[in-house]
């Protein structure tokens, strides 16, 4: 593990860490947050959010919205949106599916490929980097707001 004051890089040897790393995760989040995932295909950003809204008690069957471009699950008193953009070519194509309403006060987006949303992004709290390494994968945390930072401090304790 590596911190400075805005980014946090850890090492998760196999899917139990990153199942870990998740439930941390989970356990920081509060509505309106915005998280971005990046990395290759294969570099776990489905399985990251995954385990996150498991442990925030989603029992039923969490989808990859690779062809629905997104999923919502309400949690407690917020609901997560995950969207995956992947599919996404230009940014008007989000206008289609009302993405900017996802951005409510009551909401915590979680966003893989998020760099196909240009524009219309609104501000990011925290960006998640994943790329496979070795056997495992390094996650690189980087905190874009006062929020975010807050939840780097809960992920590391400190």
């Amino acid at each position: 593990m590596t911190k400075t004051k805005n980014e946090l890089t850890l090492f998760l040897s196999d899917e139990q860490a990153s199942e870990e790393c998740a439930s941390k995760l989970a356990r920081q989040l509060h509505a309106p947050l915005i998280l971005t995932f990046s990395g290759e295909i294969g570099a776990g950003k489905t399985t990251i959010i995954r385990a996150m809204l498991r442990a925030l008690g989603i029992q039923c069957a969490i989808k990859s919205p690779t062809f629905s471009l997104i999923e919502s699950y309400t949690c407690n008193d917020f609901v997560v949106h995950h969207f995956d953009l992947y599919r996404i070519h230009h940014e008007e194509e989000l206008e289609y599916i009302g993405f900017r309403d996802f951005f409510a006060e009551q909401s915590i987006c979680c966003i893989e490929w998020a760099e196909h949303a240009g524009q219309l992004l609104p501000e990011v709290d925290i960006h998640f980097k994943l790329k496979i390494k070795e056997t495992g994968r390094e996650l690189e945390i980087r905190a874009l707001s006062a929020a975010g930072q807050q939840m780097l401090v809960g992920l590391t304790g400190e």
